[in-house]
């Protein structure tokens, strides 16, 4: 595929998608070449409002066409398992969008789909591709602030939603856990690695997903983690790090800075700023370079976004929702790989009604 255009398929056409596509068609190596949708009417929209030149009605086509070298799938995450699942059967490579899957069981059979058939496959955790987050785990990792201690994130939005919405609906995985709190979770992740214990308290509303949501995480190192998500008030979405020998602080946006500050002790703060070349602070772009850069060089996932990574993630984002008591229809108790059971010791929910 070197020196060649990547061809993109698109699959589902709501506003992620158009996000993802506006900025894909930007790209001078990248192509898209198809959309599906589940009606042909939604599908040929959004081609003729892109310039994409074929528009299905269903997923199953767009998974068959070997025009085709990778798909986004940007489906609601309820439909992740299944959308990726038939592109990924079909030969297709994946970008699947976050969170990748309802639980760590979904994942797990969809990493193994693309392991066994020798697909490329990543979460569309664009945050990882970021410049500037990626500047400031170099920093951590090359002990800038010392042992890490302690990380605080949090992300909320004010709302308020109404009962309908995909974000208070359990057959769409609502709740503010799955759609934000997978970012403070896997800005943990990055810095941090899988928690060996969780604790966690939620409000839930009427329907049975969570309003807000807070964790305590756990490491064998002694750092903690502290990460919040909430649908019912806007939070600063800000982050901080503190290390044995000083402190980082993304004061707004953790998960596409423009800026973050760096303390040392004994120093001057340091502040850190975004280079203009690399675009909007929300661009998608950093994303798709990397698929399109691991495509070309033959890797079956990034680096950047690893499986193992996504996967330990959902088995958190399962340890917390076991904890404050959300199932979503087709998950039971009787099955811990549906429940979300995870490394840490597991304990009684603690659940606070709205």
């Amino acid at each position: 595929m070197s020196g060649q255009k990547v061809r993109w398929g698109i699959l589902a056409t709501g506003g992620m998608a158009a996000r993802f596509t506006a900025d894909l068609v930007d790209l001078p190596d990248a192509e898209v070449v198809a959309v599906a949708s589940r009606t042909e009417a939604s599908a040929k929209a959004f081609a003729e409002r892109f310039g994409i030149p074929r528009a299905y009605g269903d997923w199953e086509t767009l998974a068959r066409d070997e025009d085709v070298d990778v798909v986004y799938v940007a489906t609601p995450h309820s439909a992740h398992r299944t959308a990726a699942g038939l592109c990924l059967e079909a030969g297709r490579n994946v970008l699947c969008e976050k969170p990748f899957t309802l639980n760590a069981r979904e994942a797990e059979e969809l990493v193994a789909l693309a392991r066994r058939s020798g697909s490329f496959l990543m979460e569309a955790m664009w945050m990882y591709c970021n410049p500037m987050v990626r500047r400031l785990k170099t920093l951590v990792d090359d002990g800038a602030i010392g042992e890490v201690r302690s990380l605080q994130a949090d992300f909320g939005l004010a709302g308020p939603f109404p009962p309908a919405h995909r974000l208070r609906d359990p057959a769409q995985g609502g709740g503010a856990l799955l759609d934000l709190g997978v970012y403070p979770v896997s800005f943990a992740q990055l810095l941090l690695g899988e928690p060996s214990d969780i604790a966690a308290r939620a409000v839930l509303s009427e329907e049975g997903v969570d309003l807000q949501t807070g964790a305590l995480l756990s490491y064998e190192s002694g750092a903690l983690a502290s990460v919040h998500c909430s649908i019912t008030g806007g939070t600063p979405n800000s982050a901080s790090i503190t290390g044995s020998k000083g402190r980082i602080d993304v004061p707004d946006g953790f998960f596409f800075p423009d800026r973050f500050v760096l303390h040392r002790d004994g120093q001057e703060p340091e502040e850190f700023r975004a280079d203009p070349a690399d675009g909007t602070r929300d661009s998608l772009q950093h994303e798709a370079r990397e698929v399109m850069r691991a495509l070309r060089a033959g890797e079956t996932e990034s680096p950047l976004v690893p499986l193992d990574g996504t996967l330990a993630v959902m088995r958190t984002l399962d340890a917390i929702r076991n904890r404050v008591g959300v199932r979503y229809p087709g998950e039971t108790d009787e099955h811990p790989e549906e429940t979300g059971e995870h490394p840490a010791e597991t304990g009684a929910p603690v659940v606070t009604p709205a």
